[in-house]
């Protein structure tokens, strides 16, 4: 088993690896809509920018451990206002993957995410 904390990655927002892997089964903790680059910076605004930096958290994370978004096979999604944000959410999330090869995915309405986030997203992805 192995356990990766990038030096690369987000900050992480509690006591976590980015991602721990086992028989080539990768599994990546829930990322945040935090900047890497400047992880005390205000969070985007809107659901949209949001969802956005989140994907690119897990681009992050994948590239770190030498995978990319093609690898994913489910994702957990979760918002804070369900019923305002899901429409909007899956128009950015669906972009960053081709339309025939969307992971499998669950989308939970929850009361509060770490760091006032409206979005969080966590993955596995499987080793070719």
């Amino acid at each position: 088993m192995n356990f990766h904390l990038l030096a690369t990655g987000p900050r992480p927002v509690a006591p976590f690896s980015h991602a721990v892997e086992a028989d080539g089964w990768v599994l990546l903790t829930g990322q945040m809509p935090t900047d890497p680059a400047a992880p005390d910076a205000p969070l985007p605004h809107g659901i949209e920018a949001q969802t956005k930096r989140v994907m690119q958290n897990l681009e992050v994370v994948l590239h770190g451990v030498g995978l990319d978004l093609s690898h994913v096979l489910q994702c957990r999604a979760y918002l804070t206002d369900f019923e305002r944000d899901y429409a909007g959410f899956n128009e950015t999330y669906k972009s960053f993957f081709p339309a025939d090869r969307l992971p499998a995915r669950t989308t939970i309405g929850v009361t509060a995410l770490a760091v006032g986030a409206l979005v969080e997203i966590d993955c596995v992805a499987k080793r070719p």
